[in-house]
This record gives C-alpha cells, sequence and structure tokens, in this order.
C-alpha cells in the first residue's frame, strides 16, 4: 500500500487492519459501542432521534443570555416554521442583547406587525426604542403592550413606568443604569441592562 508516494511497512497495515475489524466485530457485538455508566466519556450521539426545536433550543439559549447562539437557533426554526411572529420577537430580542438595535428595531417591528395582539413583542420593540432615544414612541409601545396584556405583566408595568419617568424629565435625569426586561412567550422574562 502506497502512501504519499511511500509503500507502508505490511505490519503497519496489518496492525491497521486489525483494528479497525475490532472495531467492527465490538460494534456488531450484543453490547455494541454503548458507554458504561461510570464512564468520564460523554455519550455518542443518536442520530435516529428527533432534533429538538430551532424555537425551544433560542428561549433557552435567550434565557442563558447566549444571543449569538439564539439568533443562530431561531434562524435555524425559521426554516422549519417560516417568519412567524414569535420567530421575528425571539430574532430581534437576539439582537438587542447583542446590542445591534436598528436590526433589533426591524425585527421587531415585523413581529408586532405579523401579530398586533401579541404584547411580548410590543414590549420588546419599546425596549428597543427606548435604548435608541425614542422615548415618545417607546410610551405608546409599551401603554399599547400593557393594554394588550390586561396590565398583567410586571415587566411591561415596570418598563412603561421607566419610560414614562425619562419622557416626563429627560433632560434633568443623571444618567442612570436602567433595568429594562425583555418578555417571552409563556410568562418568563428577560433583563437587558441598558449600557452607561
Amino acid at each position: 500500500m502506497k502512501r504519499f508516494g511511500r509503500a507502508l511497512p505490511v505490519r503497519r497495515y496489518r496492525a491497521i487492519a486489525a483494528a479497525c475489524a475490532t472495531a467492527v466485530a465490538a460494534a456488531c457485538a450484543p453490547g455494541g459501542l454503548k458507554q458504561d455508566r461510570g464512564s468520564p466519556w460523554a455519550p455518542g450521539t443518536d442520530l435516529r432521534a428527533e432534533a429538538e426545536d430551532g424555537l425551544v433550543v433560542g428561549h433557552r439559549l435567550m434565557a442563558a443570555s447566549e444571543y449569538e447562539l439564539a439568533l443562530e437557533a431561531y434562524t435555524r426554526a425559521a426554516l422549519d416554521h417560516g417568519l412567524t411572529a414569535e420567530i421575528l420577537s425571539g430574532m430581534g430580542s437576539a439582537k438587542l442583547g447583542l446590542r445591534q438595535l436598528g436590526q433589533a428595531e426591524q425585527l421587531l417591528r415585523q413581529a408586532v406587525e405579523a401579530d398586533p395582539t401579541w404584547p411580548e413583542p410590543m414590549n420588546n420593540l419599546g425596549v428597543v426604542l427606548m435604548e435608541r432615544g425614542k422615548t415618545a414612541e417607546a410610551v405608546r409601545v409599551f401603554q399599547r403592550a400593557y393594554a394588550q396584556d390586561n396590565g398583567e405583566s410586571d415587566a411591561i408595568r415596570d418598563n412603561l413606568r421607566l419610560a414614562l419617568a425619562k419622557m416626563e424629565k429627560p433632560a434633568h435625569t443623571e444618567p442612570q443604569n436602567q433595568d429594562y426586561k425583555l418578555v417571552r412567550q409563556g410568562g418568563g422574562s428577560y433583563l437587558i441592562r441598558q449600557t452607561p
């Protein structure tokens, strides 16, 4: 057998063939290549298992503040589900976490247009608008979100309160670190800290 112009020694060729035969025999044995319970090695991948929904993965990654990975998961989910309001909202929220405010605003506006009765993307759009200094529009968006939610979300109420306070005293307030809260479907919330 030749490798890069030189022949492999017969002994080495036989050793490689024996290792391959041993691996095939172990895989075909009744126990297969299963991992022992006490093994320190990670388990293998079950290629026959059904993949987790990208939307669920995206939500979990957002909760863990892994915004870039969440954006990738939402993008994969869009291939399966299309650009639904939930996926647009997730992508916009991830862009906000990555401080890509222009893209976040565009995606969240699309999410609100896709489902104008869903308060979560409205709230998150309000957060983006606050971050971009569009306080008056943010107040209107927070008010719409609060009305759609029937006043049940503490996060939306807190964001509306912060926006109203900022609108009343825009020039006289000292720079503060305000905590705006993003909300997601299912009642959970993400906390986005305003940059100093």
